[in-house]
């Protein structure tokens, strides 16, 4: 049976993942895709926090928290992922904008934060997903995210 191509898994591990994302330490904020359905248009991402984090060490020291702007862009890069593999990978997804953007509850060191986008609209000029981050099946940010994708060559 021949190997399943990128566009054919159902999961990314992190080094499928830097092959698709442009972004790099500290900025890379999916460690792993759990879930990809093209026909779909949806894709589920995980990311480990630990307290090694660097934004844990001045985000709100004595009482550690992830910064909210940060689980939307963690969401984002997901979201991306799902933009790249529809057909955009020759391009960069840039984030166009944010709507309706809710934050529920604190992320804090040792969470799982389980990345869930759904297309709304995909396409060779950008896409609109609606997001949702949960932390043990408890939502903890939820928004609707838009990519531009631009001409690598354009940033």
């Amino acid at each position: 049976m021949p190997a399943k191509t990128m566009d054919q898994a159902k999961t990314l591990n992190i080094k499928e993942i830097v092959k698709l994302l442009p972004h790099r330490y500290p900025f890379l904020l999916v460690d792993r895709i759990l879930d990809i359905d093209l026909e779909k248009g949806f894709i589920v991402g995980q990311k480990n926090l630990t307290i090694n984090e660097p934004f844990f060490q001045g985000h709100f020291p004595d009482a550690p928290i992830m910064p909210g702007v940060l689980i939307l862009e963690a969401l984002a890069q997901a979201g991306a992922v799902l933009v790249y593999l529809k057909g955009g990978r020759e391009k960069i997804a840039v984030l166009l904008n944010v709507r309706n953007a809710k934050f529920r509850k604190p992320v804090y060191p040792g969470d799982v934060l389980i990345l869930r986008g759904e297309g709304l609209h995909l396409s060779s000029k950008g896409g609109r997903v609606k997001a949702t981050a949960t932390v043990d099946d408890k939502v903890v940010v939820e928004a609707e995210v838009s990519f531009a994708l631009v001409d690598k060559s354009k940033i």
